[in-house]
């Protein structure tokens, strides 16, 4: 796939060289060599995002399933953990929690059970089920990232990823609030 040439819209959108025309003529003080990397970085995350939403789907679960699954194989085997812990760690509420929770157990993605050793306490567990979704996943990311990346030679990947990293320890530090999270938006 080739770029766009300038004037050349893309799905809609002005070329990115365009796009930054249009904010220096608006906004003359803006920096285009700024502009163009972080509107690229905008247009790249977002794309990626919709090609893993793409593939959950033909695996028959949602991006917000999987962020559950992930954090259950983040936490280790058992693959265990209380819905609090799980609400904490993906920025929910309790009640939004346990909303997803009850799809995903419907679905044999998790199990939710009382605690033997604190029978208040409820632990969510993932499921082979829900593990063989999450490395199905993991295969088709890999695959698709590679393409993703097959421009960059691999001399190359390791200053990538250091700047990128860079550019988000600098987010962190200044917005540590900011974990992709839009409540506070509204």
């Amino acid at each position: 796939m080739s770029a766009p040439k300038p004037g050349q819209e893309t799905d809609g959108e002005l070329a990115i060289a365009d796009q930054v025309a249009v904010y220096q003529r608006e906004f003359p003080t803006v920096d285009p060599q700024v502009e163009t990397i972080v509107s690229t970085l905008s247009r790249v995350a977002r794309r990626m995002s919709v090609a893993y939403g793409r593939q959950l789907t033909v695996l028959g679960i949602t991006s917000a399933e999987w962020e559950v699954l992930k954090a259950l194989v983040v936490a280790g085997s058992p693959y265990r953990m209380g819905p609090g812990e799980l609400a904490k760690r993906l920025g929910l509420t309790p009640a939004a929690m346990t909303h997803r929770i009850d799809r995903m157990v419907t679905e044999g993605l998790v199990t939710r059970e009382r605690d033997e050793a604190n029978r208040v306490r409820v632990i969510i567990e993932l499921t082979e089920e829900g593990r063989d979704k999450w490395l199905e996943s993991m295969r088709m990311a890999a695959v698709f990232e590679e393409e993703l990346l097959q421009d960059i030679a691999q001399a190359e990947r390791p200053v990538l990823s250091t700047l990128l990293g860079r550019m988000l320890r600098r987010i962190e530090e200044t917005q540590p609030d900011a974990l992709g999270r839009t409540d506070d938006l509204d």
